[in-house]
């Protein structure tokens, strides 16, 4: 919070025009607080502070920024700046950003560049997008099988200013083959004279490049790294990702699955950057749905009228029961996705999710029912609200609700296993249309359930 406190001397410095003074103050904090200060002033002064800065810590802020702060820079800084800020950025945070501008522009910044830093950018955008070549750095360090400790270290002191990582090392072959990659720790612990191959296991883990980002994810998840080499389809090593790429991919799509959980379109940008239109058109779909399907549940109750006609106290009961359907069918349905993201469940374990859910459904929907029953118990010491026939009404609406629940926590459970098999985003069985769902059919359990236990009394 250092970018809060200091913010209203930058404020006054800016305002009396004390650049001397204003860079003292900014040059010395850590690039995050730079950048919190930067996006916490007025978007007229930002490119006048963000000037300031030496090249490298520019660099280094930029990349801390937001991308809606970072679009505003390139808009208010110099066309010379702005490429000279492309050449120095690390190649997979150049590549993210080019691929959110418009097209004609992305072109024209990239013809800018200087003749390496334009095959980079080129070659990376060439991957799709989401996939583990948009995420990848050229910057690391690679060394050969048959050179020797010293001639490592010796390229590290050469080349090593140039990597994002130095933990690992990647070994390759003459024709660029990935072999192994090396901890720096076995290699500082080694004599001088001992051989880098002697200290291989050929055990390395790696990712392909056409793959989906999500996959890195899991990746970097299972192996417990800080960064994975990533290889062509013949094994040559193109590049590395590390793990705040991965870090940032994850925050992507637990946001994505968080709002489709809601019943809401993946926004694609920050909330406050997307505009008043976009944002009505991404929440509309869902709800116009949700509505339509809701209108089922009108239909259902129209076609128990009699049944409601004759027994009136039966409609008190049909929002405890659909919403304790609709509620529990929302908790399986979001355990189930956040079990499938964690790799926690998979698709074969559809059988024993069932039955698990089974079990906790019948329990749940016992234990609801014997408060629904215990509810009416008691209000008929001091009320005739439910009439003589109170005890059936109360197990009506106990073995309603053993069904309804049973039922939610089925259909919620289930959902997401039948949307990853048609090749959808199981988040996409949102809480609302699980709920929306077991609406309609908790009204048809209800009253059959009514039927059968009220039959010859009430109904």
């Amino acid at each position: 919070m250092i970018g809060k406190t200091i913010q209203p001397e930058i404020r006054s410095l800016i305002r009396a025009r004390d650049f001397a003074t204003l860079r003292d103050a900014i040059e010395g904090l850590p690039e995050p607080d730079i950048a919190e200060i930067i996006s916490d002033i007025p978007e007229n002064d930002r490119a006048v502070v963000f000037r300031l800065l030496p090249k490298r810590i520019a660099t280094e802020t930029f990349g801390e920024l937001d991308r809606e702060a970072q679009m505003g820079l390139l808009d208010a800084l110099r066309k010379e700046d702005v490429i000279q800020l492309l050449n120095d950025m690390p190649a997979d945070d150049r590549t993210a950003l080019l691929g959110e501008l418009p097209a004609t522009v992305a072109r024209d910044l990239i013809s800018r560049l200087s003749p390496e830093e334009r095959r980079v950018a080129q070659a990376l955008l060439g991957y799709p997008e989401e996939s583990i070549g948009r995420l990848m750095t050229l910057d690391y360090v690679a060394i050969r099988a048959e050179w020797s400790v010293q001639q490592v270290l010796a390229a590290i002191r050469e080349h090593g200013t140039d990597s994002d990582v130095l933990n690992v090392l990647y070994v390759v072959d003459a024709q660029g083959k990935l072999l192994d990659d090396l901890r720096i720790r076995e290699v500082l612990l080694a004599r001088y004279d001992a051989m880098v191959k002697d200290l291989l296991n050929y055990k390395f883990i790696a990712l392909s490049a056409t793959d989906d980002q999500e996959s890195a994810v899991h990746m970097f998840q299972r192996y417990n790294r800080v960064a994975l080499p990533v290889i062509d389809s013949d094994g040559i090593l193109i590049g590395i990702v590390t793990l705040d790429d991965v870090l940032s991919v994850a925050q992507k799509e637990n946001t994505e699955d968080i709002q489709k959980l809601g019943g809401v379109e993946a926004l694609d940008e920050s909330y406050i950057a997307i505009g008043l239109l976009k944002l009505v058109r991404k929440r509309a779909g869902w709800l116009v749905i949700l509505f339509l399907s809701e209108m089922l549940t009108a239909t259902a109750m129209g076609f128990f009228e009699n049944e409601i006609a004759r027994a009136v106290v039966l409609a008190l009961f049909v929002p405890l029961i659909i919403s304790s359907g609709g509620n529990s069918g929302s908790q399986a349905s979001t355990l189930i996705i956040r079990a499938m993201a964690l790799g926690e469940v998979t698709l074969r374990d559809w059988w024993h999710v069932m039955r698990r859910e089974i079990a906790t459904g019948g329990m749940l929907g016992m234990i609801l029912g014997a408060i629904g029953f215990l509810r009416i118990a008691l209000w008929t010491a001091f009320s005739p609200m439910y009439g003589p026939h109170w005890m059936l009404v109360g197990l009506t609406v106990a073995f309603s609700l053993i069904g309804v629940v049973l039922w939610g926590t089925l259909v919620g459970s289930m959902m997401p296993f039948l949307l990853r098999r048609a090749g959808a985003d199981p988040a996409a069985s949102s809480a609302p249309f699980v709920a929306t769902l077991v609406d309609v059919t908790g009204l048809v359990i209800y009253f059959t359930v009514a039927l059968v236990v009220l039959g010859g009394t009430i109904l």
